[in-house]
């Protein structure tokens, strides 16, 4: 693989897309009284924290969030929640990744509340890379990029934002 990246998104362009998710999962769930944002982590917590603090200052609803340990490199789901399972019952639920390239981590996502009663569950991606070998597909994703399967897509999230980035690689 070559050294060479292409920028994707800067810190201005991946802010835009995490308001526009948010304004989204907003109008979808406008009418809920409590939603659960599940962030698979570590991206998709990093993701999530930024998700649930816009939709603090502008949703009427409460947002909770639950950060998802998987073992992804398993042929078996095996997961560890900060939260008990339980406290998902009959709500909304949204599962979030940073990126979606086989589809396989979301699959994983969907198996920890296959046995919890849900109101609905919607997925969020920052980048959809459409490689899918899954039967997965994303409710909100920031942008959907068509690459090769030997590109990797490294998404760079820092606390502050000042330096985040999506390169393609």
């Amino acid at each position: 693989m070559s050294e060479k990246r292409l920028l994707i998104l800067d810190p201005q362009q991946i802010q835009q897309k995490i308001d526009r998710i948010a304004y989204q999962i907003l109008e979808d769930n406008f009418e809920e009284q409590e939603i659960v944002i599940a962030g698979i982590l570590p991206q998709g917590t990093n993701i999530a924290l930024r998700i649930k603090a816009i939709l603090d200052q502008i949703a009427p609803f409460k947002s909770t969030l639950i950060n998802i340990e998987l073992d992804k490199h398993g042929s078996s789901l095996k997961f560890n929640l900060d939260t008990p399972i339980e406290e998902c019952t009959n709500k909304v639920i949204i599962l979030v990744d940073d990126v979606m390239n086989s589809g396989k981590t979301l699959a994983y996502g969907f198996g920890v509340f296959l046995d919890v009663p849900l109101k609905k569950l919607r997925t969020v991606v920052l980048v959809d890379r459409n490689h899918k070998s899954f039967p997965v597909t994303t409710d909100y994703s920031g942008i959907a990029l068509s690459t090769l399967l030997n590109e990797h897509v490294d998404v760079q999230l820092t606390e502050s934002g000042e330096n985040d980035a999506v390169w393609l690689g």
